[in-house]
C-alpha cells in the first residue's frame, strides 16, 4: 500500500532501521543488508549514499541525536535549567553510548574521519548548550565565575559521558539531581577554598 519511498523519506526509513539495527545488535551486528530489509529497500540503494556501514551508523546517530535537543530555556534558577540539561541529555543517552562504541571500534583505526567528526560534534553541542546555562547563572548572581576554571565547568557533561559509557544507559533522576546538589553546586556557589584569607590572631600583640 503506498507508493515507493523515495528522497527525505527513504533516508529516514533507512536511518531509522540502522537505528533499531545497532540497538539490537550493536555496531558490530550492523549490517547493510539487514538495514535494507528493515526498511524495505535494497543494499545498493543504501550503498549510494552510505559507502561504508560506518557512516551509515553516524548519520543514524545524527538523526537521532536531532530528535532531542540540548538548549534549555532562560528558567531564571540555574538549578532548574541544569536539571533540564541533564533530562535532554539522558534522552539521547544512548546514541551518545552507540557513538562511542563507534569511535572505539576497528572502523575508528582505519580511513575515515567521519566518527572523529560526530565526536567532536557531540562534545561541542554539549559544551555550547552547558557554557550557556552557566553563563545565566554567572549574570544572576547565583554562579561565580572565577569558580568555573575547565575541569569544574565541564564536570556535569563529564560525569554524565562516564556513566553512561560505563552502563550503556541515562543515569537515574536521583544520581542526575546528586551531581547538581551535592557536588556541582557546592563547587561553583560560595567563596574559593584554598585561598589566603585573613587570618584572626588570638593576641592582640
Amino acid at each position: 500500500m503506498g507508493g515507493r519511498r523515495r528522497g527525505e523519506n527513504l533516508e529516514h526509513a533507512i536511518l531509522e532501521a540502522a537505528w533499531l539495527e545497532m540497538t539490537e545488535h550493536g555496531y558490530a551486528g550492523l549490517t547493510m543488508e539487514r538495514v535494507a530489509e528493515r526498511a524495505g529497500t535494497s543494499r545498493p540503494v543504501i550503498s549510494r549514499r552510505w559507502e561504508t556501514r560506518a557512516e551509515l551508523a553516524v548519520a543514524a546517530i545524527r538523526q537521532q541525536m536531532g530528535k532531542h535537543p540540548l538548549a534549555v530555556a532562560d528558567h531564571g534558577d540555574v538549578r532548574k535549567e541544569l536539571l533540564e540539561f541533564l533530562e535532554r541529555a539522558s534522552q539521547r543517552a544512548f546514541g551518545i553510548a552507540a557513538a562511542f562504541t563507534l569511535f572505539s571500534s576497528e572502523y575508528f583505526s582505519e580511513s575515515s574521519s567521519v566518527p572523529k567528526d560526530l565526536q567532536t560534534a557531540l562534545a561541542q553541542g554539549e559544551a555550547r548548550h552547558l557554557a550557556a546555562i552557566l553563563e545565566r547563572g554567572v549574570e544572576r548572581g547565583e554562579i561565580q565565575r572565577e569558580r568555573l576554571v575547565p575541569p569544574v565547568a565541564s564536570l556535569l557533561s563529564d560525569l554524565f559521558r562516564y556513566h553512561v559509557i560505563m552502563n550503556f544507559a541515562a543515569p537515574p533522576e536521583a544520581l542526575r539531581q546528586a551531581w547538581v546538589d551535592a557536588i556541582f553546586l557546592p563547587l561553583v556557589q560560595g567563596r574559593l577554598s584554598g585561598r589566603s584569607e585573613p587570618q584572626v590572631s588570638s593576641s592582640d600583640g
